[in-house]
């Protein structure tokens, strides 16, 4: 099985969520707020989405279901994650909810896919910044939504060997 994962309060999310799926093959799409995460036991290939709230915190979803996601062996499993975030508002904590789920499944041996650039990006810190790329693909639809489809476009194509 091959899901994204992801939760949305404004719509946004889901709305990357399914670009996503557009471009990728036999991908379902899974809303943590109603189906949880425990059915990542049943997937070989993964993609999750999640959006920072206030000052780098997860959305309430993935917050409620991260004791379970803490829980899920990773090993053997593709993975990737894409963010969305507003590197104006918050440019201290940007993405910040995506470096925090990176940091979970990586411990639980996930192999992590789909690492992009932060070139095109103006903030001053984020969790999900390593070694000078981001951990995924990252969305910023409040200061930069032009750019949202080519950065999709690209990250998927880079992603293709997940499937």
């Amino acid at each position: 099985m091959k899901a994204i994962f992801y939760a949305t309060s404004t719509g946004n999310t889901e709305l990357i969520a399914n670009k996503i799926k557009e471009k990728l093959d036999d991908f379902e799409l899974i809303d943590i707020s109603s189906d949880g995460v425990k059915k990542i036991n049943d997937c070989e290939s993964v993609i999750m989405g999640v959006s920072t709230w206030g000052d780098g915190d997860l959305m309430d979803d993935w917050e409620d279901c991260f004791e379970d996601l803490k829980e899920i062996d990773f090993t053997g499993k593709k993975l990737a994650i894409f963010g969305l975030g507003d590197q104006y508002g918050y440019e201290d904590t940007f993405v910040d909810a995506m470096g925090i789920i990176y940091e979970v499944v990586k411990e639980n041996g996930a192999q992590i896919y789909g690492q992009t650039s932060t070139s095109g990006y103006d903030y001053d810190q984020s969790k999900a910044e390593i070694n000078d790329e981001f951990v995924g693909l990252v969305i910023d639809e409040d200061n930069q939504a032009e750019l949202t489809d080519s950065r999709i476009e690209n990250w998927c194509k880079e992603i293709s060997n997940i499937q």
